[in-house]
Parts: structure tokens; C-alpha cells; sequence
């Protein structure tokens, strides 16, 4: 005769090797996405490098400066009681936000498109910010 509580202790051992099993793969995924989002953000440093822009991190304050990278996101914030479109570009190494004074959209312009901008930089509450830059729509390769 078998007793109630050790067949609970068993189930409960089994449980918990299963959910170390599940911890362990849900610590190899995290880790091979981590391993992705790195050679991702090093391929689009290269990637700007070799157009000729600087990287976001060694932008320095009130500088002119060219940057390229990724479009995040885009978001629309009236300042001032003007219509604005932010739009934040990643260059793996860092984001800087592009800001457009009066604009509702810029065609073209979505989250996932790569883009190169020239302006002055400046920093604002911790952020990195160009205001109405000159910018480039990039193909996307593939």
C-alpha cells in the first residue's frame, strides 16, 4: 500500500525537474535572443560606419553630425501647441530622437526602415534630439 503523502512528494519532485528543465530553455532563449539583438546592434554600427555616419554615443553636444540607423518608432506630441513628429532612430549603439516642428507624417517614415540624418545635435531631459534634420530614406536589404 502506497501512501498519500509520498505520491504527493513524488509528483511535486517531477514538477520541479520539469520546471527546471523549462527554466534552463527559457535561460537558453533568452540567451541566443541576447546573442541576436548583439550581432544585430554590432552589424548596424558597421553598417553606419561604413556610410560615413558617427555613432550616436560619440555624438557630441551641439555638433553637426550625420547618423544612421533603424526607425523604432514614431510618435506624434504636440510642443507648444504645434503638431510634432518625433521618430526615434536606433544605430546600435544608441538612440537619438529626430524631431520635425509642424509635421503630422513624413512619407515614408515607419517603424523597421533604415534612414540616414544630418543635423545639429542637442540633449534634453537625458535625451539625444536633431531638430528638422535633412534626412535619407535607405533600402532595405533583402
Amino acid at each position: 500500500m502506497k501512501d498519500k503523502g509520498a505520491g504527493a512528494a513524488e509528483a511535486g519532485q517531477q514538477s520541479d525537474g520539469a520546471g527546471r528543465e523549462q527554466g534552463r530553455l527559457r535561460r537558453a532563449v533568452s540567451r541566443f535572443a541576447s546573442e541576436e539583438d548583439v550581432l544585430e546592434a554590432r552589424d548596424l554600427q558597421k553598417q553606419s560606419a561604413s556610410h560615413g555616419a558617427t555613432a550616436v554615443t560619440e555624438c557630441q553636444n551641439r555638433k553637426q553630425v550625420v547618423v544612421m540607423g533603424t526607425v523604432r518608432s514614431l510618435t506624434l506630441r504636440p510642443r507648444a501647441g504645434v503638431p510634432t513628429l518625433e521618430v526615434d532612430l536606433y544605430d546600435g549603439s544608441g538612440t537619438v530622437t529626430l524631431v520635425w516642428l509642424g509635421r503630422r507624417e513624413l512619407a515614408g517614415i515607419m517603424p523597421g526602415r533604415r534612414m540616414r540624418a544630418t543635423g545639429r545635435i542637442t540633449t534634453s531631459g537625458g535625451r539625444r534630439l536633431i531638430f528638422n534634420p535633412r534626412y535619407e530614406l535607405l533600402l532595405t536589404a533583402g
